[in-house]
């Protein structure tokens, strides 16, 4: 399908503002232009709260928001923002988390986890894990249903919920009642996938972009670790069902679905759906109804875990 017309009126606009790639810009650069594109982005529905809270992290303070759509206890999604490990936060994703619980009728916990290059590998994974922990210890305090937690997130974000299950799984817990990622990254830019070839350039995300993300976020030898790269777990046995969509014009398309197969492949229960005509970081496009129709998806897909 031809990429969306819309799409492809923001990539031109985009190409307008003749920003440099990523390859040119350290860090903190590429953060001053996210910031400043956030202040564009739509800001999503009204909730009935937004709150902002502050909890332990295995190295400190870690910010969270929370995003209530109704009183009383809820069932609950964890939600880790995407940005390639190395930059957005909260503000950057409140469109997407205020959509999301508003579709879903749940409690969206969004974490404000540490960022590469400050904080390499596995310093993200350990604080979604940790806040996932805090979730299920300190339910009564959040307001959720401890057996009635997903875990979320879109790109790197993804990546961290994938692992974020693959951990629990592995270490003790808590369970967890679903798994939603969302174009995610599962595996290094020299995994050889061929969507990384045919979008090279000229979708958003680039190859290019990839490479510098990785290498702000881990060594090779992080970058060979499950927990790292879920698509190198040995076993994807024993996962909590999952939903997993792509987009079709993004060089992480592969990665994702490859994923998808596998868990399929494992037993585990999967959803899987190649999104049309869209690129990389839909989600951010609450405004546009083909995006906004995966939102349904997503309440739909929960809604089922609640039957």
């Amino acid at each position: 399908m031809p990429l969306d017309p819309y799409v492809v009126d923001l990539l031109a606009k985009a190409r307008s503002l003749g920003r440099p790639p990523l390859r040119r810009l350290t860090p903190a650069e590429a953060r001053a232009f996210v910031d400043a594109d956030t202040a564009a982005k739509p800001r999503g529905p009204d909730l009935f709260a937004v709150e902002a809270v502050e909890v332990p992290g295995p190295a400190g303070p870690l910010r969270l928001r929370i995003y209530r759509p109704a009183a009383g206890v809820r069932p609950a999604v964890l939600y880790l923002h995407g940005g390639g490990f190395v930059f957005c936060d909260l503000d950057s994703h409140d469109g997407i988390c205020r959509l999301l619980a508003a579709r879903s009728g749940r409690t969206v916990v969004a974490v404000d986890y540490r960022l590469a290059p400050e904080h390499p590998f596995p310093a993200a994974a350990d604080d979604g894990l940790a806040v996932l922990r805090l979730m299920a210890e300190r339910a009564d305090a959040f307001a959720i249903d401890p057996a009635r937690i997903v875990v979320a997130g879109d790109s790197a974000g993804g990546n961290l919920a994938a692992v974020t299950a693959l951990r629990a799984r592995d270490e003790g817990g808590p369970p967890i009642e679903g798994q939603i990622l969302a174009y995610p990254v599962t595996a290094s830019y020299d995994a050889g996938f061929e969507s990384y070839r045919i979008f090279a350039e000229g979708f958003g995300l680039t190859a290019s972009d990839m490479v510098w993300f990785w290498d702000h976020y881990a060594d090779a030898r992080g970058r060979a670790h499950p927990h790292a790269a879920p698509f190198l777990a040995t076993s994807l046995a024993g996962l909590p069902p999952a939903f997993v969509f792509t987009a079709e014009y993004d060089v992480l398309r592969d990665e994702g679905e490859a994923y998808a197969r596998r868990l399929l492949e494992a037993g585990v229960l999967t959803r899987f759906e190649r999104v049309r005509a869209l690129h990389h970081g839909f989600l951010h496009l609450v405004d546009h109804p083909p995006a906004a129709a995966v939102f349904d998806a997503m309440a739909d897909w929960l809604a089922g875990l609640e039957r």
